[in-house]
């Protein structure tokens, strides 16, 4: 990766990287194994509240759940810095990323929503942003969120 300022290119797409979110639950953030970091999942969290709550595309439209996939995407980030010790030169590529959409019956188009944090991640990084991924549609998420999404990192 070399030595990249991912706050500053966030900043240039026009994203802020937050402290590392705190778990909701009785989990951590992230569990390196090996080369390995996996990243528990994300809400679409910024400043201690959720951007979007409720189902796709009723109560958040699809513009919408896609800037709260990049938003987990985000705060995804923010553990990953915390993880390396802000050093980004650790951070060998993106491997995967599992996208869950809160969604009605009859949605099919969640991998829309999804390409927000794809999209995201591969403007930030360039080919190691490429990654594999899984989009779900789901009846409900924790606290209501409209997306939720978890990453798998290859660090050094």
């Amino acid at each position: 990766m070399g030595h990249m300022d991912i706050a500053k290119k966030l900043s240039e797409l026009g994203w802020t990287l937050p402290a590392a979110p705190k778990p909701v639950g009785a989990y951590v953030p992230a569990v390196r194994t090996g080369n390995l970091l996996f990243i528990s999942g994300q809400l679409p969290v910024w400043s201690g509240k959720l951007i979007a709550e409720g189902k796709v595309p009723s109560d958040v439209n699809v513009e919408m759940a896609r800037k709260a996939a990049a938003q987990c995407a985000v705060n995804a980030l923010a553990i990953v810095a915390d993880e390396l010790g802000g050093d980004w030169s650790r951070l060998v590529r993106v491997v995967r990323i599992g996208v869950f959409v809160q969604c009605e019956v009859g949605f099919h188009d969640q991998a829309k929503v999804a390409n927000g944090a794809s999209e995201l991640l591969q403007e930030v990084f360039g080919d190691a942003g490429k990654h594999a991924r899984a989009t779900v549609g789901v009846n409900a998420l924790p606290l209501n969120a409209a997306v939720e999404a978890e990453f798998l990192f290859e660090v050094s």
